[in-house]
């Protein structure tokens, strides 16, 4: 079986606090072999948010940056929560929300941020699933990112 916390520990990333809920819902649920996660944000070490509309108050780069802090906090909740990163088989879908100016046309570029953590800690056959990438006027607390995921687990 292919060790993803492994494969986490050569990256050298640490992994922000796992978020809890600010509304009624729950972070995540296994459905027989799914794992379904809601949207999560892009919290940094110090369990605080990153802030900002892409194309107004941060950069695409940073915009990406903030999809890969809000994959490292998916992963957070997934360890914290099922013990073990090596518990998911594969990525099979994420949804991409971005935070961005109207006139703002590279969502699947900042979405990647996410897209590429996931392949380098599950590999390329199983990091990297189905995928929509898709703007937004506002999102909550005025994050940059907010990203869903469906994932197979062993």
């Amino acid at each position: 079986m292919y060790n993803a916390d492994e494969q986490f520990e050569k990256l050298g990333l640490t992994l922000p606090p796992a978020p809890a809920p600010k509304g009624v819902y729950k972070p995540y649920v296994i459905d027989g072999k799914y794992l379904y996660l809601s949207g999560h944000g892009p919290v940094q070490d110090n369990a605080e948010l990153i802030i900002g509309r892409i194309g107004n108050d941060i950069s695409p780069e940073e915009g990406k940056l903030a999809a890969r802090q809000v994959g490292l906090t998916m992963l957070s909740t997934i360890k914290t929560n099922l013990g073990s990163l090596s518990k998911v088989k594969r990525v099979i879908k994420v949804l991409g929300m971005v935070n961005c100016t109207a006139d703002f046309l590279y969502h699947p570029a900042v979405i990647n941020g996410c897209s590429e953590l996931f392949a380098a800690v599950w590999g390329e056959e199983n990091g990297i699933g189905t995928r929509s990438a898709v703007g937004f006027g506002s999102l909550p607390d005025n994050i940059p990112v907010e990203i869903e995921a469906l994932f197979e687990l062993y």
